[in-house]
């Protein structure tokens, strides 16, 4: 199956575990520091390749040390790189990720290049051509709400191809301006404060049902630790989390979004498919990093 990704590529640098910064020059030692391919687009893209898609990813990057880096790392993980825009002018966006020992981590971060994608930078033909498309980060990738864009991902879909979305950032005005993608796409799968935000509803099944509204066909809300929603119009469904040890939640929801995704390219049903979205979750979330312990789908589905 090939699948386009489309959107947020970010270079993570994490260290673990810091519970605390120190002051001054002080150091702390740390158990591993990782650098990983990550964001909504990039890290989606390589946990659907370890799960046996052939992934082509599209995005801005820099034309620095960085983006060297980012496209190594992608093509490492078996990811066609070919889609990645290079941009003279800004930097490749980059976080630096202190992992606190319960899993949970602050985050430092510079947009960079991902500001800059546009829609001219997808070709209207790779869309049609895929199997499925996911759109990784609309919010933070503000360029790609253009009516032609749109206008191509209506064609797509026309043409049987599967359009996914899922957001980067927590941030109300961000999060708005990517509401217009919600016609244009067929499962979106925002975690509950992305939802909550959205709707301004704090219960996730309520949250889920206005976000139907606004045009996909089904609306999954990942809820961390409480497992994941999944809405359509005709009923909802509870998927309970994995009772697995977390190292570190980065990229559990980029994983969450390539296990479901590969599901439903294999013509498995929605609840089936937030069980291997929950799988590549949990499988993502007991080591450090976006890609930790992802092999190939056989090794994510023995979770199940």
């Amino acid at each position: 199956m090939v699948v386009l990704t489309v959107g947020a590529h970010i270079v993570d640098v994490l260290a673990r575990p810091v519970d605390e910064l120190p002051d001054g020059q002080g150091t702390v030692v740390v158990e591993e520091v990782r650098v990983t391919a990550a964001g909504s687009a990039a890290g989606t893209a390589v946990a659907l390749a370890h799960l046996g898609n052939q992934v082509v990813s599209v995005g801005a990057i820099g034309d620095d040390d960085l983006g060297d880096l980012l496209t190594v790392l992608m093509t490492r993980h078996g990811v066609d790189v070919s889609g990645l825009v290079r941009r003279a002018d800004a930097q490749t966006a980059a976080s630096v990720l202190p992992i606190r020992a319960d899993g949970g981590r602050p985050s430092f971060h510079a947009p960079g290049a991902n500001l800059t994608l546009t829609a001219n930078s997808v070709d209207p033909g790779l869309l049609v051509a895929a199997d499925a498309v996911h759109l990784g980060g609309p919010d933070v990738t503000f360029g790609l709400n253009d009516p032609a864009f749109l206008g191509a991902l209506d064609a797509a879909r026309s043409s049987g191809t599967i359009v996914t979305m899922d957001f980067l950032s927590n941030m109300p005005d961000l999060l708005d301006g990517a509401r217009g993608f919600l016609a244009h796409v067929d499962h979106v799968l925002p975690n509950e404060e992305q939802a909550a935000s959205l709707t301004g509803e704090d219960d996730p099944e309520l949250a889920a049902r206005m976000l139907l509204a606004e045009g996909p066909a089904s609306v999954v809300v990942t809820l961390g630790a409480e497992g994941s929603l999944v809405a359509t119009r005709e009923d909802v469904h509870r998927v309970p989390a994995l009772d697995v040890p977390v190292v570190d939640t980065t990229g559990c929801g980029d994983a969450y979004c390539a296990g479901y995704l590969s599901a439903l390219l294999r013509g498995l049903p929605l609840v089936e498919a937030a069980r291997w979205g929950t799988a590549a979750a949990a499988t993502v979330a007991q080591g450090l990093g976006s890609d930790a312990n992802l092999t190939d789908l056989e090794g994510v589905l023995a979770l199940l």
